[in-house]
């Protein structure tokens, strides 16, 4: 019993070590600049000149980008005749050739369906036909084998009488 609590013992040593490398791991390098960072701040604050920066102005949009900058929607493809048009149609003319164009997919839709019914009751007439042919020969089987029991049942009988016959006779059989 005191091996397991030793070994019980051990392991959450080895736990414990383990959980504290791991958090100086993770923690320690962001304490140490933290810290080292602070010793400086308080000891060089007197010390340390005022920066000073002779950066260029950070470049703007339009000096990237001279295009960017005309997003004006006014004059928005006034350079294609084919919008242009488009856009001067009349309301009711854009809902009229929305309603065609969706009468004519609804019609491709409703002719694609019909040949799919059309196929679709063609291969269950051909299942209708072999499953009828099933039938018939099942039924073919079926009487055949009504007919072999029915013989065989009569040869047995004669068989049997046959064979008593034979033994009235003095046949020691097998």
């Amino acid at each position: 019993m005191s091996r397991r609590s030793d070994s019980g013992v051990c392991l959450r040593f080895c736990l414990v070590v383990f959980a504290i490398v791991s958090a100086l791991g993770v923690c320690g390098p962001a304490l140490y600049w933290r810290f080292k960072k602070s010793l400086r701040l308080g000891s060089t604050a007197a010390s340390c000149p005022p920066c000073i920066c002779d950066c260029p102005p950070p470049l703007s949009l339009l000096k990237i980008a001279p295009g960017l900058a005309n997003l004006s929607i006014a004059d928005c493809g006034s350079n294609d005749p084919d919008l242009k048009r488009e856009m001067e149609k009349q309301f009711v003319d854009l809902l009229t050739e929305e309603l065609k164009l969706q009468e004519s997919v609804a019609q491709e839709h409703a002719r694609h369906m019909n040949i799919t019914f059309a196929e679709a009751k063609r291969v269950a007439s051909q299942y209708q036909k072999e499953a009828e042919k099933c039938n018939a020969a099942t039924e073919t089987c079926e009487d055949s084998r009504e007919r072999a029991e029915a013989l065989l049942i009569k040869e047995r009988k004669f068989t049997s009488l046959w064979e008593r016959r034979a033994r009235q006779m003095g046949w020691e059989g097998e």
